[in-house]
């Protein structure tokens, strides 16, 4: 079966690097990532990186295990679903960082996953939910560090 995959795009009125640290900032992730309830780096792992283990809960309950599979500050991070997720067969999630300039970043999401047999059934609903929540925590995002900087001044 064939990937089913989906784009999101903003643009934050920050530098790249400013957006990629925030967003690689597991301390922080959940400020910001409306879709979850717990993101963690695994024991013995520090700062995002590749290779790096990374473990997520959404908030309706699917436990996911992760490894970076890119890690190029400020430029892009790439983690794929490595296990524990009864609803994907496969996740791929790459996030972009480009520089419009000195002072603005578009922040790409690229999403790529299969689902397991029954959910195939359910794949239009799933990625419209999927691409929704992709869509809030991006806007969430910009929000945060937008307001970040302003308090900055």
């Amino acid at each position: 079966m064939k990937p089913i995959k989906f784009i999101e795009k903003i643009i934050i009125d920050q530098p790249a690097s400013t957006v990629f640290d925030f967003t690689q900032d597991y301390s922080r992730r959940l400020e910001w990532d409306t879709s979850l309830k717990k993101a963690e780096l695994a024991e013995g792992y520090t700062p995002s990186g590749k290779g790096a283990q990374v473990y997520y809960m959404t908030k309706w309950g699917i436990g996911m295990n992760a490894e970076y599979v890119s890690y190029n500050r400020p430029k892009v991070s790439a983690v794929k679903i490595t296990g524990g997720s009864y609803l994907f067969r496969s996740l791929i999630g790459s996030w972009n960082y480009r520089d419009i300039n000195e002072h603005q970043t578009e922040l790409t999401f690229l999403y790529a996953f299969e689902l397991r047999f029954l959910f195939s059934l359910y794949n239009y609903p799933i990625r419209r939910y999927l691409q929704y929540q992709a869509r809030q925590s991006l806007h969430t995002l910009k929000t945060l560090l937008e307001k970040q900087a302003d308090n900055k001044y």
